[in-house]
Order: structure tokens, then C-alpha cells, then sequence
């Protein structure tokens, strides 16, 4: 009795990520050596003139030699997959550019006022246009971290328990509440100052202080929490819930001890977007906290600064130390807004004991 080999499947199996071999290498690097060649030829005898030039001939000659060297070589759907191929990695290459192109300026501007005095001195006695090895911005470091640190506190519970409600009890109000949330987040942070202004400041305290201007970032933050959260939780099977349900766990039960930890990379990811939406907002912090130029720990009394305020500071002095000392806060607020997101991640991966 005869038995048939069996066929191999030509698609590699799930988990191998495919590897081009060394001639498909070479090939790659043909065409876009060709695709190099060609567009800096036809730059330089056409009127077009200047890197987007140079880049929009360089794609278009690289979809094309691809195109016809896919559909000369394994035919037309080939050809057509090549010519798809070029659009994504168009598009990849469009996403990507912009972030390098901000990190380079930010960097390349932002190290030049870099020096250890300016972590260690607040701008107390030095004027905005002062020169640029005097002052710091330890005051502004320490209002960000206050301010953000507060709205946290006030904005996170809020926007997962209404996450919860929109996902889990799906109460009368969810339609309601899902379309607030919604309208909320495009309000301007503007707007948001304005309201704290006209509802707080002018009729009770009279005065500026931080913990307006944390209330206003809040406002700003618990859509995006609640956004993120809402689709995080959707995310978690509902064989988990009906498990709890079935070893007699009541809902609420089931939500805290169940749902919540499974959630919890993603809830971590969720303020951490809500970081990074109100991290570098000005408007409220130049309406709402009086912008100190001092060290001021205590956020219900007195001015006290931030790295917008500071930002926004420097580049209206208008002087050339000034804007460096602008950009060398822009650069500060990156890194650290940066620092937080790695370290929430690396603490939402952490198995738990």
C-alpha cells in the first residue's frame, strides 16, 4: 500500500516571523539604490528643487521600478502586491518622519541651555531674558509634577468608574454619559480654563493657586481616561466575568477582583495618555496658576510655575537666551513625560505576586 508524502504548506507557520533571503536582500537594495539614482538625476534636470523633491521622485521611481520588476518576474498580482507594498511603507514613513523630525529639533535646540545649575535654581532672580547660564527651571519642574500629580488624583477615579458604568452595570444613563464623554473630548483646554476661572476664581477664592489649574487639567484628562478605559475593559473576555459570577461572586466583586487586574496594563496606559494630554497644556496654567518664578510646595496658596508657563515664557521675552532657555525646557518636558510612560509600562507589565 502506497502512501502519498504530505505536502508542505509554502505559508511559514504562526509565531516565524518570515526572513527574506540574501538575493531578495540584494534585490531590495537594487532598487532602491536605482530608485536613489534616478531621483537625484531627475532633480537635477527638472525645475523641482528641495528634499520634498527629492523624496516624492524617490518613491514614485521606487514604486515603479518595484512594480515592473514584481510583474516582469512573478506576474501581475505580483506587481499589483508591489505597488501596495509602496503605499504602506509611504505611509509608515509619513507617521514616522514627523516624530524624528520634532525629537531632532527638540534636541538639537533644547541642549544648548542645558547645564546643572538649571535643575538646581528656580528664575527668582533672573529676568526671562537673562543670560542663559543663570536661573533654572527647578520651580517649573516642581509645579508640573504638582499639578499633574493632583489632577491625577482627581481625574483617574472618575474616568474608570465611568468606564465602568459605560461597560459594566450599562445603566439608563450610559447612552447619555458615552455621548458627554465623547463631546468632552474636544473641548478646548482654553474652555476648560475659563470654566474654573468664571466658577471658582472670580465668585469664591479671588485668588490663583495650582489646585485650580490641576481641576482644569482634570477636566481635561477624565475624557481620555474614561475613553481608554471604556474600550480596555471591553477588551476583557466575558468568560472572566461569568466565572466570577458563577462562584457566587457578587458584580462588584467579580469587577474589583477580576475584571480591574486584568485590565491593568491598559488602565496604566490610560493615565498615562491622560499625562500626555494635559502635560504640555498652557492655556489654564497661564489663566489659573499666576506662574511663579519661586519654589512653592504648597498648592493652595500662591503662584506657582510649570514647564509650559516657563516655555511660554522664554519665547515671549523674544531674546535669543530666552529661546534657548525655552527650548531647554521643551526638551525637559519631553524627557520627562517620556520617563513617566516608561515607567508606568515597566510597572503595568510586572506580574503581580
Amino acid at each position: 500500500m502506497s502512501t502519498t508524502a504530505p505536502i508542505k504548506p509554502s505559508i511559514p507557520p504562526r509565531g516565524k516571523p518570515w526572513k527574506a533571503t540574501p538575493v531578495q536582500r540584494l534585490i531590495t537594495v537594487g532598487i532602491f539604490a536605482s530608485s536613489a539614482i534616478l531621483s537625484y538625476l531627475i532633480v537635477g534636470v527638472t525645475p523641482l528643487k528641495g528634499k520634498l523633491a527629492y523624496a516624492a521622485v524617490f518613491f514614485i521611481s521606487f514604486v515603479i521600478i518595484d512594480y515592473l520588476f514584481a510583474r516582469i518576474k512573478q506576474g501581475k498580482s505580483a506587481g499589483a502586491d508591489s505597488i501596495f507594498r509602496g503605499f504602506v511603507t509611504m505611509g509608515i514613513f509619513i507617521a514616522v518622519i514627523p516624530i524624528f523630525s520634532i525629537l531632532y529639533t527638540v534636541v538639537a535646540r533644547g541642549y544648548k541651555g542645558l547645564h546643572w545649575s538649571l535643575f538646581t535654581t528656580d528664575m527668582h532672580s533672573t529676568p526671562p531674558n537673562g543670560p542663559i547660564s543663570q536661573g533654572g527651571l527647578l520651580h517649573a519642574i516642581i509645579g508640573t509634577v504638582l499639578l499633574v500629580f493632583v489632577a491625577l488624583i482627581i481625574s483617574v477615579p472618575i474616568g474608570i468608574l465611568t468606564a465602568i458604568y459605560m461597560t459594566e452595570i450599562k445603566g439608563r444613563f450610559t447612552r447619555p454619559i458615552k455621548f458627554l464623554v465623547q463631546a468632552m473630548s474636544g473641548v478646548p483646554s482654553i474652555v476648560a480654563g475659563l470654566f474654573i476661572l468664571a466658577a471658582i476664581v472670580y465668585p469664591l477664592s479671588k485668588t490663583f493657586n495650582s489646585f485650580e489649574g490641576s481641576i482644569a487639567l482634570a477636566i481635561l484628562m477624565i475624557p481620555t481616561i474614561a475613553r481608554t478605559s471604556e474600550e480596555i475593559l471591553l477588551l476583557v473576555p466575558q468568560d472572566l466575568r461569568e466565572s466570577g459570577v458563577a462562584l457566587g461572586g457578587t458584580q462588584w466583586r467579580t469587577v474589583a477582583q477580576i475584571v480591574l487586574p486584568a485590565a491593568r496594563g491598559g488602565l496604566v496606559t490610560a493615565m498615562i495618555l491622560g499625562v500626555a494630554r494635559v502635560a504640555g497644556e498652557t492655556a489654564p496654567i497661564v489663566l489659573l496658576t499666576g506662574g511663579g518664578d519661586t519654589k512653592n510646595w504648597n498648592i493652595f496658596h500662591g503662584p506657582m510655575g510649570s514647564l509650559p508657563f516657563y516655555i511660554w515664557k522664554g519665547f515671549g521675552a523674544g531674546t535669543p537666551d530666552s529661546i534657548t532657555r525655552a527650548w531647554a525646557g521643551i526638551l525637559v518636558l519631553l524627557v520627562l513625560v517620556l520617563a513617566l510612560f516608561i515607567g508606568a509600562r515597566l510597572l503595568s507589565n510586572r506580574k503581580s505576586n
